[in-house]
């Protein structure tokens, strides 16, 4: 596994926002959802190092996310909610500075590949403040993507993308999950069925539901995951 999740709970004062969750997760898309405040966030954060966890255990890669949390960025590309960029910063010029932080050995050809992989050629000789949200949220899929790291964290990774933009980025995804562990959190239903293989749900911070796409639909006896994802946080 990628990713081994056992037990993991944060608190915060007196507020339990994860509650002692367990998942495992290889290559292929996860998708990772839950309503508004169920604690999805929060995992993520935990799983790449940003907040500690309060008790329980996970590991990246087969690396410690508590003891050993350099190693696990370094296996890990992460596009968080809020994505923060430096808007000053050419597209382009932007990348060459993630490079370097990463020491990337060629990273004129890597660079180059990936602004071709996420549809920002056009855009790289521009600053990332001229950009629009959907492009914007394109160089974080950049940035996130450009060690080539084994597993990647996107949280709500296709907001403020337009219908066309949508297309392309979801292939991307599905594309990258042939081999990369990667976990997608999303409020769009059809984009879930669109590019998971398998479905984690968590409901005010437990897990409610983890199994295949299909499974999950068949054994709830719906027609679609939106039907499930209600019936399931309600």
């Amino acid at each position: 596994m990628s990713i081994q999740v056992e037990g993991l709970t944060k608190i915060y004062g007196v507020q339990k926002a994860v509650d002692s969750i367990s998942f495992g997760a290889k290559s292929g898309v996860l998708g990772f959802l839950g309503p508004n405040g169920a604690g999805k966030s929060t995992t993520m954060k935990m799983l790449t190092g940003f907040v500690p966890q309060t008790s329980g255990t996970a590991s990246v890669c087969g690396f410690d996310i508590a003891s050993q949390s350099l190693e696990v960025r370094r296996h890990i590309g992460y596009l968080p909610e809020s994505n923060p960029l430096y808007l000053d910063m050419y597209v382009k010029e932007s990348l060459n500075f993630i490079a370097r932080v990463h020491g990337l050995h060629n990273p004129a050809a890597r660079i180059a590949e990936v602004l071709e992989q996420t549809g920002l050629g056009p855009e790289q000789h521009k600053k990332i403040g001229q950009l629009s949200k959907g492009y914007k949220q394109r160089v974080g899929l950049a940035q996130a993507i450009l060690h080539n790291p084994e597993v990647l964290i996107l949280d709500e990774p296709t907001s403020g993308l337009d219908p066309n933009q949508l297309i392309g980025i979801r292939q991307l995804i599905k594309d990258l999950g042939t081999t990369k562990t990667v976990v997608l959190s999303t409020h769009i239903m059809q984009e879930v069925e669109a590019v998971c293989n398998r479905v984690v749900i968590i409901n005010k911070g437990k897990i409610v539901a983890d199994d295949s796409l299909n499974s999950l639909i068949q054994n709830y006896q719906e027609n679609s995951l939106e039907k499930v994802f209600i019936k399931l946080t309600n």
